[in-house]
């Protein structure tokens, strides 16, 4: 059996240049972020995701400012448009990522305190 050929990590070949795929405001934000930060190899990954998720909410927004958040369905009753649920969570996945990244800490060490002052 042939020994694994070690090879760089994917993250760290494509680290230089964003994803093709992403928005030109996506792939401007993962510059900066690779200007301001020094990142590992799973911080990339998050960094992916992250910018990932700023796009599919941008885009889900588009949506609704073109046909509303509400439709009606085929009984007459309203409905929340699919886009509202799909903008929510590529919101909260962003808000996560960075904060899992650290990008919004003061420092590598801090966290945002838990809720009801409890502590870990």
């Amino acid at each position: 059996m042939k020994a694994a050929k070690k090879t760089e990590p994917i993250a760290l070949v494509l680290a230089t240049e964003p994803p093709k795929h992403l928005s030109r405001e996506a792939a401007e934000w993962w510059r900066t972020v690779l200007r301001e930060f020094a990142l590992e190899p799973h911080h990339l990954r998050l960094l992916r995701l992250a910018s990932e998720a700023w796009d599919q909410a941008q885009a889900a927004r588009v949506a609704l400012v073109k046909h509303g958040t509400v439709y009606v369905d085929r009984f007459g009753q309203p409905r929340a448009r699919p886009e509202v649920a799909i903008e929510r969570d590529a919101r909260l996945a962003f808000a996560r990522l960075v904060r899992e990244m650290g990008f919004d800490a003061p420092s590598p060490d801090s966290r945002p305190p838990r809720r009801g002052g409890q502590r870990w």
